[in-house]
């Protein structure tokens, strides 16, 4: 969800305040190989050994420009509607302003899905149970929507086990039940992240896992077996094995993300199960293999002055387009390039 600066402890403070007071040519995609990922075998050396290809997205559109009232834009959750149009939120946007928008990638036009007065939406994804839009809320809310923007709903808010969240990125399983991470402790600089397990009425609500360091991208696997979670101030990405209950089998420690000043950010999955890493502090992503291996790096032309950060990618069902938004003090940006495998939900949304 977040970077720095655009996404830093100051951007959420501005937030919370703003809330307090109210207030055309066809895409391509170039590729070149490069050297050779590391053995998956090696589990954490095997990300660093190698670096895989590079995969060179090209710019689609600009979507969104810098808020005055915020001081920044950031495209987030990009999602892919039923219709075939692709929503994306504005984690940034305040009052009055698009906070949910629908593009048309082909037309290259967008419009206006949602706003309201206080949500500082991090993530979007449609449930299989009841076909409508999810957003989670980093206030400490899960909303929805109808498929068309209206009709808003409060699926969950308050305590969990006794704390409030910090909603940021979603994953549902096959029945509807959603998964989200909490970036609890963020402000804090303290490990007080969790995963949270929220039945699909919004009833009731589990931890599975906690003491994480804001804890942000979240998806499942392939085979809807586990959940990958990445850990924003640690770079690293981890592995939550579930029975088929839901219930917790093990965990562990997957793959350790050498990203220098950048940092981990959301995750998506493709058919093959390989997962692409978003960065912020970088307008790159990085793909490995469920293994660990480094596969490639999708990176934007040139330095792409004013882009800082490329935090999620949505990966066209059925098909191998993915577009990745992109942002910084220049704006926010859809960019797209060819996926390793075809896209599927793990790759669609969260």
């Amino acid at each position: 969800m977040r970077r720095l600066p655009i996404r830093s402890l100051a951007v959420l403070t501005a937030i919370g305040a703003l809330a307090l007071t109210g207030c055309g040519t066809e895409t391509g995609t170039g590729t070149s190989t490069g050297a050779g990922a590391g053995a998956g075998a090696r589990g954490d050396e095997a990300a660093s050994a190698g670096t895989g290809r590079t995969l060179t997205a090209q710019k689609v559109m600009q979507v969104t420009k810098v808020h005055e009232e915020t001081g920044m834009t950031l495209l987030e959750g990009p999602v892919f509607a039923p219709d075939g149009s692709l929503l994306v939120v504005d984690v940034t946007a305040p009052e009055g302003k698009p906070k949910v928008i629908r593009v048309d990638v082909r037309k290259k036009t967008s419009r206006a899905v949602h706003t309201d007065g206080r949500g500082a939406y991090t993530s979007a994804q449609f449930s299989p149970y009841d076909g409508r839009i999810y957003l989670t809320d980093f206030h400490g809310e899960v909303v929805s929507l109808a498929p068309d923007g209206t009709d808003p709903r409060t699926f969950f808010s308050g305590e969990v086990d006794g704390a409030p969240m910090n909603p940021d990125d979603i994953a549902f399983d096959q029945d509807g039940n959603l998964y989200l991470s909490d970036s609890r402790g963020l402000s804090e600089g303290e490990a007080h992240g969790r995963v949270v397990r929220i039945d699909r009425d919004g009833g009731k609500a589990t931890v599975l896992a906690d003491g994480l360091a804001a804890t942000n991208g979240i998806s499942f696997d392939a085979d809807y077996r586990g959940l990958w979670f990445s850990e924003l101030t640690e770079n690293r990405i981890s592995y939550l094995r579930l029975d088929e209950d839901g219930k917790v089998v093990s965990r562990h420690t997957a793959i350790r993300v050498d990203g220098g000043i950048a940092q981990t950010d959301s995750i998506a999955v493709d058919a093959d199960g390989n997962l692409y890493q978003g960065l912020h502090g970088r307008p790159a992503m990085i793909v490995y293999s469920k293994h660990g291996e480094r596969l490639a790096t999708v990176e934007i032309p040139g330095r792409a002055e004013g882009l800082e950060s490329a935090t999620n990618v949505a990966i066209t069902p059925g098909g191998t387009r993915a577009y990745m938004t992109v942002s910084g003090p220049a704006g926010g940006y859809l960019y797209a390039f060819d996926a390793l495998a075809e896209g599927v939900r793990q790759s669609n949304g969260g």
